[in-house]
Parts: structure tokens; C-alpha cells; sequence
């Protein structure tokens, strides 16, 4: 872990570096609070910062402020480094944002066992912060394919929906289904129909250009979100889909197998709703499976 010293006194500065180093600590230092500051809105800012409260340029209770001011998920432990030794100093210097205090002369001893708490703060927030993550990203994908969930990709649609409206631009879905899903599941069982669904997610996801978003809505369907410029390019899009999952056999369990799919596209400019974008697709997709499948069919709204 790494920690930052800011202090002008190079005395000061050694023995600090000295004891946290002989603790196993990776030390920093800098000899005023701007050149601390600079550091400490580096992306790999150090995670723990004992700071002189009397620096030049910046002092410590300033320097606090600024980095409390400032908009992170993992603010640094911050034990500021005072002779102040009167109580009003130290309620002053936790009030400013100052996680601990250490007046000086300090023991090493007690510079290790405050560095200490701070340590397990910082792995404590560090857990926390990756809960909320994991619990974020369950909230919102697949867990089978690792595709954007039914709500998630429909959230993301109705974004999508929005900026169309604003904006005028032309807005398309895409219903994706796998032709004779249930047959698959009935031949082979549903550990192949889901080596099946991993394998196209995966195969949708490398073809997915930075204008479009896919996101599983329920069993063997997928969701297309669309932002082409054109009907050409959309008609390319998609055939592009089509094609490339019918051309590729997927190696599951039960061996290698290949699979069609059948899609319905409906495209609008944001004049209609979610609802009716959604419906059109869906009834496009009707037709081209009762067309004979492992085809595309389109429609746009007025």
C-alpha cells in the first residue's frame, strides 16, 4: 500500500518514511500541500495521506477541504500531523475531514497503529466498494449469458428512445429468436440449450458496433437496439447477424451444433412510443418465422 507524506520538515519527513517503510510500506513524499494535492488527484492517487497541518502553499486543514470537495468512490485515510496538541486543535482538524491525529513528537509505535486502522479502513471501503459493484452488475445482467437483462436493455431502450425524439434520428429494434429452440431443448436437454445461448450472446456481443446495445429479454430471445443512420446500414446490420450465427456451428456439450435465427426489426423516429416500436417488432419477427425462418423481417413506422 502505498502512503503519502506531506510535510516541509525533512526531518520530520525521514523518520516518517523510515518507519512506515520499515513496516513495508511504499512512501511518497512531497514538501508543500500543492505539490500533495497534486498527487492525490492522480487515478492511482496513494490511499493514505498523513499531512502537516503548517505546510507552505497549501496547509493541511486546506488541503483536507479540497480533497473532501472532490467527487471519488475511494477517498484516501487522511491523519493529519500537527504540534498542535490542544483539544479545540484537534476537534478542528477532525471537523476540516481528518480521519485520525497525530501530534508530534510522535511514537513509532503509535505512527504504526494508526496507519494500521487506517489500513483496514481502506480494504473495508475497498470490499464495500466491490459489493456494490458486483451487486450492480447482478442487478442489471443476465446471469446466464452476461448480456444486459429484460430491464436493463429496456431501460436502455427507452434512453435511446428519448435522444430519437429529441433529436429526430431514425431509432430501430431488433427481435432476435432462435429457430426450433424448444426442439433443441427436447433433443439434447437444457444444458445444451444453454451452451447454445451463451455461444450466440457471445457471438452477438463480437459483432456489436458502438451504435447498438443487446440485452437478453426472456428465454431463447434476444433485444437489438439500433441507432444506424440508414436503412442501409441497418439492412446490413442485422443480415449481418443473421448470417454470421448460421454460418458458425457452437461447440456445446452435446458437440458441435448449428442454429438459425429469426429476426424482426422495426425502425421510427421517435414519434411513436416504446410500446408500438416494441409491438412492431415483435409482430415482424411473427412474420418472418412464418415465413420459413432463419430470416429478417422489417418494418417501419410512420
Amino acid at each position: 500500500m502505498r502512503i503519502l507524506i506531506a510535510d516541509d520538515s525533512l526531518t520530520c519527513r525521514l523518520i516518517l518514511s523510515a518507519a512506515l517503510k520499515e513496516n513495508g510500506y511504499d512512501v511518497l513524499e512531497k514538501v508543500d500541500g500543492l505539490e500533495a494535492w497534486a498527487e492525490l488527484c492522480k487515478p492511482d492517487a496513494p490511499q493514505i495521506a498523513i499531512l502537516d497541518w503548517v505546510m507552505p502553499k497549501l496547509d493541511g486543514l486546506e488541503l483536507i477541504q479540497k480533497v473532501r470537495e472532490s467527487k471519488t468512490d475511494s477517498p484516501p485515510y487522511i491523519i493529519m500531523l500537527t504540534g498542535k496538541s490542544e483539544k479545540k486543535d484537534i476537534i478542528i482538524g477532525l471537523n476540516a475531514g481528518a480521519n485520525d491525529y497525530l501530534i508530534k513528537p510522535f511514537d513509532p509505535s503509535e505512527l504504526s497503529a494508526r496507519v494500521e486502522v487506517g489500513r483496514r479502513m481502506i480494504e473495508l471501503q475497498d470490499a464495500l466498494i466491490k459489493s456494490k459493484e458486483e451487486l450492480a452488475y447482478q442487478a442489471t445482467h443476465d446471469p446466464l449469458t452476461g448480456l444486459l437483462n429484460r430491464r436493463a436493455i429496456l431501460d436502455r431502450l427507452s434512453d435511446e428512445f428519448r435522444l430519437a425524439s429529441r433529436h429526430n434520428h431514425m431509432l430501430s429494434v431488433g427481435i432476435c429468436d432462435i429457430d426450433h429452440f424448444k426442439h433443441i431443448n427436447d433433443t439434447y436437454g437444457h444444458q445444451t440449450g444453454d451452451d447454445i445461448l451463451c455461444k450466440l450472446s457471445k457471438i452477438l456481443e463480437g459483432i456489436t458496433s458502438d451504435a447498438e446495445h443487446i440485452g437478453r429479454i426472456g428465454g431463447e430471445e434476444f433485444l437489438i437496439i439500433s441507432s444506424e443512420d440508414t436503412e442501409n446500414d441497418l439492412s446490413l446490420r442485422f443480415e449481418r447477424y443473421r448470417r454470421q450465427i448460421a454460418d458458425t456451428g457452437l461447440m456445446t456439450r452435446s458437440g458441435a451444433l448449428s442454429v438459425s435465427v429469426s429476426i424482426g426489426v422495426a425502425s421510427c423516429t421517435g414519434k411513436n412510443s416504446v410500446d408500438e416500436l416494441l409491438a412492431a417488432a415483435d409482430a415482424a419477427l411473427y412474420e418472418a418465422k412464418s415465413a420459413g425462418r432463419n430470416r429478417i423481417q422489417y418494418t417501419r413506422l410512420s
